[in-house]
């Protein structure tokens, strides 16, 4: 459907500024965002991240000051039974350090904008630990997978990914096929019926609508307050005030005693903080450690991703390409093509920028849980790369393309514990880190989605760190 024709009865934006939100934004309170890849943090700016919860890491990002703090448990790469364990962890060490610094929290499941990932589980696991601490549960779980940077966004509870004008319901796109997290519906009350296998029904799922949103912040205040305990909320969103004047709500009722849980798209957390939409990082702003070539890692298989490797390839055809063959590095192979390609990527890197990508041939197994194993040996396997190669020849700059493929990069090959977000590198979408710590002190970190941008995005970043 065209986009316009979609949007021709939606009523105009509320107005209303980040400005707005901070002026009403408990300084006290901060929302802990439990990231399911690290590509999250790709909307935002200033702010920390942990790939690690131990209880000095969390006392260290607590006292920057923030009023949010990302932590990533990469749980869309793990089995359920594991991100289970995984969210249980974060959120008692989470409570623990607010309590040691005094703040109060709200919880955020980080999600993807196309709806994969462990729903309910990740939402019903933060519930049972808030309660488990002598919390409240929470008065009700907002879905808000919209992401209108990336051309996600949600009207009157249906989801819509936004090409070139052209909004496609998003169940009738690729990433509804996803191997591990596939599903049907696009409608996100129908979702939430298929993901839940019934436990939740379409009509007890509550819909806030573009409609309501746009009437102002009481009008959704006064929505959400009507609603029984412990609702399902699919929101529509269309672009970032919409998400602000759901913030202004969430803040007034945080005042009220009435605490939400959040499952969201990347920009709602700007929205809830009221920060403002972070301009571009510019080359001035980067520091680099050495002279040596960056290295772009590939292992995303969405067809976006495909493309837009091609698109490099095809701008920068003197660029050095040593590829990762995906059957190798899951039999008796592993070890020495590793070795092999690590060594050709280390001494590549002395003449400049190297491109390393798995095979494009996306290798799935006979289910879920199978395809998800691969998954994991296949991004072992690119950690193991980039690791060697940081021990051969640091390189430059490191982009990981992908959500498992950047997370795994960042806290086992850089072995990144504490960065900070500098902010984005296209408007809204790819976030370049500043390690902290560790080896790759010194050494930007690029977290670039496999499911946002444009054709010629990849190349575009790659301009802005090497031209």
């Amino acid at each position: 459907m065209d986009v316009e024709t979609l949007l021709a009865s939606v009523p105009a934006p509320a107005a209303v500024t980040a400005a707005d939100v901070r002026a009403v934004h408990d300084r006290a309170s901060v929302l802990v965002v439990l990231d399911d890849d690290p590509t999250g943090t790709q909307s935002v700016a200033g702010l920390p991240v942990l790939t690690r919860w131990d209880p000095a890491d969390l006392d260290w990002a607590f006292a920057t000051g923030a009023n949010a703090v990302y932590v990533l448990t990469n749980t869309r790469s793990l089995d359920p039974d594991t991100a289970e364990q995984r969210n249980r962890e974060v959120a008692a060490a989470a409570l623990a350090a607010a309590g040691r610094a005094g703040k109060r929290l709200t919880f955020v499941s980080r999600s993807d904008s196309t709806l994969r990932g462990h729903f309910p589980l990740e939402t019903d696991v933060l519930t049972e630990a808030i309660e488990a601490h002598g919390g409240a549960a929470p008065a009700f779980t907002l879905l808000v997978p919209a992401f209108p940077d990336a051309g996600r966004i949600t009207v009157r509870g249906v989801h819509y990914w936004v090409v070139d004008g052209e909004a496609t319901p998003v169940g009738d796109t690729p990433f509804a096929q996803d191997a591990t997290f596939g599903f049907r519906s696009s409608d996100l009350r129908e979702w939430v019926a298929e993901k839940t296998g019934g436990r939740v029904s379409a009509a007890d799922v509550a819909a806030l609508t573009v409609d309501i949103i746009r009437a102002g912040a009481e009008a959704v205040a006064d929505f959400l307050r009507a609603l029984s305990e412990g609702t399902i909320v699919a929101v529509d969103a269309v672009d970032e005030t919409d998400m602000r004047v759901l913030a202004v709500a969430l803040h007034r009722l945080e005042r009220e005693g009435v605490q939400a849980l959040l499952r969201v798209g990347p920009p709602y957390v700007r929205a809830h903080i009221g920060q403002d939409i972070a301009a571009p990082v510019t080359p001035d702003r980067i520091e680099f450690a050495n002279e040596r070539g960056g290295l772009v890692v590939v292992g995303s298989h969405v067809p976006l991703t495909t493309a837009q490797l091609a698109a490099l390839r095809e701008a920068r055809p003197d660029t050095a390409t040593v590829e990762l063959d995906v059957h190798r590095l899951i039999d008796d192979r592993r070890d020495a093509h590793l070795d092999a390609q690590a060594a050709a990527v280390a001494g590549a890197l002395a003449g400049g920028t190297v491109i390393v990508h798995t095979t494009r041939e996306l290798v799935t197994g006979r289910d879920g849980d199978e395809s998800l194993a691969i998954a994991r040996q296949v991004s072992s396997g690119v950690v193991e790369l980039v690791a060697r190669v940081l021990e051969l020849a640091p390189p430059r700059f490191v982009i990981a393309k992908g959500g498992i493929t950047s997370s795994d990069t960042a806290s086992e090959a850089l072995r990144i514990r504490r960065a900070r977000v500098i902010g984005p590198m296209l408007p809204g979408i790819v976030s370049l880190w500043q390690p902290e710590d560790g080896p790759a002190l010194g050494i930007p970190y690029i977290v670039f989605a496999g499911n946002v941008g444009s054709t010629d995005s990849l190349a575009q970043v790659v301009g802005v760190l090497v031209d």
